[in-house]
């Protein structure tokens, strides 16, 4: 094909949907929409973690050994040993080398690799792109302490794309085009899952209140309703 014979809709199957996959970050994604594999970005998975001493920079992979290093190598160090919290993300609880002061969207982002649910776009709380599910309720990980999750049951748009159930969500958000520059695109599409668990079939007008907190600077807020609603309704039929 040549360039000046691709059309907005054969851009968007493979220039648009490669776009999705960045923006849906790493969903893996591909065998549902059917995009070439090189397009694609693969699922991100946590369980593969380097903990790194604090001091001297020595990576190990476990962080009993992290501890054991810290006290022998450098045991005048008035950084304190390295904090670690144990986090329930993605169904997968894993010990998480931290500083306390890390944002969970921190935490995702350079503890756990997940670049989707780790969005930063305005870092004060007031965009929306970085919204995780925390107990299946959205919330903002810019402004939660990683420390503060502990306990608690931490879900990311990776997450949400990987569960069987949800692939109506990842198609409709390709049909309708809901991703552009896909920045919002994460948090519009956790907070999605959330609006269909509460409402099972949720009107327009849930839909918008609900995603109200979502900043899309591409203003693609009606085709975030088109999706969810047709996502809901596949959804509840079992599709």
């Amino acid at each position: 094909m040549a360039m000046t014979d691709v059309s907005r809709r054969d851009f968007f199957k493979v220039g648009g949907i490669a776009g999705l996959a960045a923006g849906v970050a790493g969903l893996g994604i591909g065998s549902v929409l059917g995009v070439p594999e090189e397009a694609v970005a693969e699922t991100v998975t946590v369980t593969d973690f380097v903990y790194t001493c604090p001091v001297c920079g020595q990576k190990t992979a476990d962080y009993e050994s992290l501890v054991a290093h810290f006290e022998e190598a450098h045991p005048d160090a008035n950084c304190g040993i390295p904090q670690c919290a144990t986090l329930n993300i993605n169904g997968n609880e894993i010990k998480v080398q931290v500083e306390p002061q890390w944002t969970l969207r921190e935490t995702l982002l350079k503890a756990c690799g997940l670049h989707g649910g780790a969005k930063e776009m305005c870092d004060r709380g007031g965009c929306g792109s970085c919204t995780v599910l925390i107990d299946g309720v959205p919330a903002l990980a810019c402004t939660t302490l990683a420390v503060q999750c502990e306990g608690h049951e931490i879900e990311t748009s990776e997450g949400i794309a990987a569960d069987e159930r949800y692939r109506p969500l990842v198609e409709a958000y390709a049909k309708h085009d809901a991703s552009q520059c896909g920045y919002c695109t994460p948090g519009q599409f956790t907070v999605a899952k959330y609006i269909i668990e509460k409402y099972g079939e949720p009107t327009e007008e849930q839909i918008r209140e609900e995603l109200a907190g979502n900043i899309c600077r591409c203003g693609t807020y009606s085709r975030h309703v088109k999706a969810i609603t047709e996502a809901a309704a596949a959804i509840k039929g079992g599709n």
